[in-house]
């Protein structure tokens, strides 16, 4: 699993091997985004890369918005772009070390960066994360890749891992990037009450 290191990631941002990065917000995310209300709720985004999501969000009147990755330098690139988020609120380590509460989770691209034996582990994570009624949103890739990452998939192996939450609701995207026409699903998971 070498793919989970910082120094692997860290690596891919100085030589500037980052194909993954849009240089904007993901845009079926900007549409969820653009629905949301309650500005006051807390927000994780894990494998944040760059962070355009969190930065529209902020832009947006978010303020407790997290971003977690392994690599130091997405974390400096948006505390430039962002100057005003907290410090306390750009975490660099491992997702599944990370604590904390959430009524938000979005998903963009640390699912498909991990290995694949992991992804269990990563859905068990976020459900711990959230709080009773909390949401996991955003996008996977609903293709396979050879080798990785990324790493795909589909829509009948995802909803296996996703079990321990009330309700599981995956589509193709409809506002996809242009390359990725076809080849996305819109995920909205909800943690049960209890």
């Amino acid at each position: 699993m070498k793919h989970l290191s910082e120094e692997f990631w860290a690596s891919r941002y100085v030589a500037g091997t980052t194909g993954w990065d849009l240089g904007e917000v993901s845009p079926p995310i900007k549409a969820y985004i653009d629905q949301l209300t309650d500005k006051s709720i807390r927000i994780l985004i894990p494998g944040c890369g760059n962070g355009y999501e969190a930065e529209y969000l902020w832009n947006q009147g978010f303020e407790n918005v997290h971003v977690i990755d392994l690599a130091k330098e997405p974390l400096e690139n948006l505390q430039k772009r962002c100057p005003g988020i907290p410090s306390g609120q750009l975490h660099q380590g491992d997702f599944f070390d990370h604590s904390g509460e959430y009524d938000l989770i979005f998903e963009q691209t640390m699912f498909c960066a991990i290995d694949p034996v992991l992804r269990q582990k990563y859905a068990d994570k976020v459900h711990e994360l959230l709080v009773p009624n909390g949401k996991l949103v955003g996008v996977l890739f609903d293709r396979h890749f050879d080798g990785g990452p990324p790493y795909g998939g589909d829509k009948e192996e995802y909803v296996t891992y996703f079990s321990a939450f009330e309700k599981v609701k995956m589509e193709p995207c409809y506002n996809s990037i242009a390359p990725r026409q076809g080849s996305e699903l819109f995920i909205n998971l909800v943690k049960s009450e209890k």
